[in-house]
């Protein structure tokens, strides 16, 4: 039995020790937006935040997850689809097949915590998912776009 932290509520699952954090959040509560890609922690199409950081689920125990711990999948990143890396996803139509996009949003969303105003290098570092479509330039300019929306959004508080 493990107690979970999922996207601000807590889940209680029957499940091995052993068993990766993919597997629980997909199969026990539900969440399938965070994909299967390759099961090795190299693809990304798994990634979630524990604890504001981005990791691939893949290859996290739900043994090594502490209840006091806070999971975030996509669907808890925003419920509206307003957080401004989804935003700047549609409107630049990033995504091509889409499988690996969740994990890509996740990474992304976790730069830009980081960092609210990345170079290149600084993407090129973060966004080690692989995307089979090859939307990397796409992923890149949606990066630098919502980067540009937190920036102009901070500037108008600070206005305010």
């Amino acid at each position: 039995m493990a107690k979970l932290n999922v996207n601000g509520k807590t889940v209680d699952v029957k499940v091995e020790d052993d068993t990766p954090l993919l597997w629980v959040l997909r199969e026990q509560v539900g969440l399938t937006g965070t994909k299967y890609g390759c099961g090795v922690s190299q693809c990304g199409a798994c990634s979630v935040h524990i604890n504001g950081e981005v990791q691939r689920s893949c290859s996290v125990p739900v043994g090594s997850v502490k209840a006091t711990d806070k999971i975030v999948t996509i669907e808890g990143l925003s419920p509206t689809a307003s957080h401004p890396i989804q935003k700047a996803w549609l409107a630049l139509e990033v995504a091509q097949c889409g499988y690996c996009q969740s994990g890509q949003i996740m990474a992304a969303a976790a730069l830009l915590k980081k960092n609210p105003k990345p170079t290149d290098k600084d993407i090129d570092d973060a966004m080690s998912n692989i995307c089979r479509c090859g939307t990397y330039q796409r992923i890149r300019a949606g990066i630098k776009q919502a980067a540009a929306e937190i920036a102009g959004g901070t500037k108008a508080k600070a206005r305010a």
